[in-house]
């Protein structure tokens, strides 16, 4: 049976900028767990073959829910690169747990437009990179979720902001540059970023939502990762108390890139794909 799918849907979560999602499924007579992905930093839902992957899953009787971030640097009607700068500049972690809160709504709601196909009670997060990071936040305080995945995950934001010396400069600035070296576009990232991480350290704190699940986790990761460090995988893995680790020899992306012109997955990331299925099942 072919699949369906519904591309840049645009929700509208809590910071009235659309969260551009997609919705693939198979046709089915009874109701279908839900996985929902989010994507990483510098990232989106169709990144690379990371489309070829998600399909590969709801071929597998799951209705896939991908997105974009609000504050990815996309929009509708180019969701794929970052058009929008400004927005992106404008991102911070909060907005993305905020982002991933709006979607989750979205699908458990009595009046979503595909109620009937869903199983709102075998829901499961997965995340890549530092969406690994936004994922095992929302799982540990959102109990609608049952099940988690992250690959090559991060295990903490602070790698992920500025060296100290340059938060001074950030400050005074109000913004640093980020060189995109695929797009080779100067990515701003405005200082709110860190004043909002400041702010909500506590609620951003990966180590301390990770100790706190209690759902099945399933740690996917490179161990030639030159982007997050395998040890950040053994670090999630120590903390969360029902995880499996799953150490692969690959790097950051499971050998895939972008854009990715093949109609097969690289093998790294069929077998990224295969042990996800077999975890959900």
């Amino acid at each position: 049976m072919t699949l369906t799918i519904h591309k840049n849907i645009p929700l509208v979560g809590k910071h009235k900028k659309a969260i551009v999602t997609d919705f693939i499924y198979k046709k089915s007579n009874t109701k279908l767990p839900v996985l929902i992905f989010c994507h990483g930093y510098k990232g989106f839902k169709d990144w690379g073959p990371w489309q070829l992957m998600l399909k590969s899953i709801a071929n597998n009787d799951f209705f896939v829910v991908a997105f974009n971030f609000s504050h990815n640097g996309g929009t509708i009607e180019q969701p794929i690169d970052f058009p929008d700068l400004e927005a992106f500049g404008n991102d911070n972690f909060s907005k993305q747990q905020d982002d991933l809160q709006a979607v989750i709504d979205e699908i458990t709601a009595s009046n979503f437009k595909f109620n009937e196909l869903v199983d709102t009670s075998n829901i499961t997060l997965m995340g890549h990179s530092r969406g690994g990071g936004v994922v095992t936040i929302k799982a540990s305080n959102e109990s609608k979720v049952t099940k988690i995945i992250t690959l090559a995950a991060i295990a903490s934001y602070n790698d992920s902001l500025p060296a100290k010396e340059k938060i001074a400069q950030w400050r005074n600035e109000g913004v640093l540059y980020v060189k995109n070296g695929r797009t080779k576009q100067d990515m701003p990232l405005h200082y709110q970023l860190f004043e909002d991480y400041q702010a909500n350290q506590s609620a951003l704190d990966i180590s301390a939502a990770a100790k706190k699940l209690t759902i099945p986790h399933l740690i996917i990761h490179g161990k030639q990762d030159p982007t997050v460090p395998y040890s950040k995988a053994e670090l999630l893995h120590q903390w969360s108390q029902k995880s499996k680790l799953l150490p692969l020899d690959t790097d950051h992306v499971f050998n895939a890139k972008h854009p990715w012109l093949n109609d097969q997955m690289p093998p790294a990331l069929t077998q990224v794909t295969q042990a996800i299925l077999n975890f959900l099942k």
